[in-house]
């Protein structure tokens, strides 16, 4: 099968889409990939993929354009559509997954255009605006936070499956507030910081690149050692590592501390579109899997009341509710599509 994924902009579609090209390698397919030239397509995928071949179209989101914007960002994604057709037709496609985000829109609608199957895959539990609008169109429309989806579970590297374990005892927190990290977060770690040295609870913390400084220069004056990273790809090992997170709740780092059975205190970036990191966050913890709470609470006396919760229970119930080989799944329906 020769496959084409789609979609990008942020780290949680990228991450899906490589989790499908590594699974569709792995059963012998060939993928090749369309994204953006905007966002962190390249980065994620200009270098040592296992696609086949990449594309990085001119493409910019349209909804959040205004007037003459608007139609520049329109015309943008025509002329990527009309590329988009040519590569399809170029390398044979006979399916497309999209993963959501304003790049997969140009091969997505010329995969519609020359009747070529179009799968879906929503990250988030509040749809997208392109995924909602190509979803009667497409062959299959998969979520996580969906009963009713096909296809149960969220996409994901094996190694957050593999280093998973039970935690029942704090002894190490993370602190994780993305890719460009998160403010709130960090000074909340910095107002735990000395109890949790006193209680002998060792702080990894990944920062981002715009705080790092601020937040070293204040650990050295707390005098508390933290393992501090502004930005790390040793995700996993470290997720490993903690008995308890402090994260925000953005898709892919939500299912990994999952998979992980990682326990969290999740704290939603306010200003997600349709606060679908908060819609996220009130799944996990509608399934007693973690906890969430908003930015203007008291986030230090809830984090601090976590330390005598249950963690047991929720890391048992959450290697119960993870579920593996999804993106594999994911491949093995779009052939069984294909072949139907």
């Amino acid at each position: 099968m020769k496959l084409c994924i789609t979609g990008g902009g942020t780290g949680g579609h990228l991450m899906i889409a490589q989790s499908l090209v590594e699974a569709a390698v792995s059963e012998g397919h060939e993928a090749i990939f369309i994204g953006s030239k905007s966002g962190q397509d390249r980065k994620y995928f200009e270098e040592h993929s296992a696609f086949s071949h990449v594309y990085f179209l001119e493409t910019t989101g349209v909804v959040n354009q205004r007037g003459s914007g608007k139609l520049k960002a329109l015309w943008r994604v025509f002329r990527a559509f009309l590329a988009s057709r040519a590569l399809l037709k170029k390398h044979h496609i006979e399916a497309t997954y999209s993963v959501g985000g304003f790049s997969a829109a140009p091969a997505s609608l010329a995969s519609l255009s020359r009747g070529i199957p179009l799968f879906i895959h929503e990250q988030n539990a509040v749809e997208g605006r392109l995924n909602s609008l190509l979803k009667p169109f497409a062959k299959r429309f998969i979520s996580a936070y969906d009963a009713t989806s096909p296809i149960q579970g969220y996409p994901l590297r094996d190694v957050f499956f593999e280093t998973a374990r039970v935690r029942s005892k704090i002894q190490s927190v993370i602190f994780l507030g993305g890719s460009q990290g998160a403010k709130a977060i960090n000074d909340l770690a910095l107002s735990v910081a000395k109890e949790f040295q006193e209680r002998g609870i060792h702080i990894i913390h990944q920062a981002g690149e715009r705080d790092f400084e601020r937040v070293k220069k204040a650990y050295e004056e707390l005098g508390v050692e933290a393992e501090l990273y502004a930005f790390t790809k040793e995700m996993p090992s470290l997720m490993a590592k903690a008995d308890l997170a402090v994260s925000r709740s953005g898709a892919s780092t939500l299912w990994e501390l999952c998979a992980n059975a990682l326990p969290a205190l999740f704290i939603p970036f306010p200003h997600a579109a349709a606060d679908h990191q908060y819609h996220n966050a009130k799944f996990i913890v509608a399934h007693d899997l973690g906890w969430c709470e908003r930015e203007g609470g008291d986030l230090r006396a809830v984090l601090l009341s976590l330390l005598e919760q249950d963690l047991e229970k929720k890391s048992k119930a959450l290697v119960a509710y993870s579920v593996k080989d999804v993106a594999h799944e994911m491949i093995l329906d779009v052939v069984k599509v294909l072949d139907a």
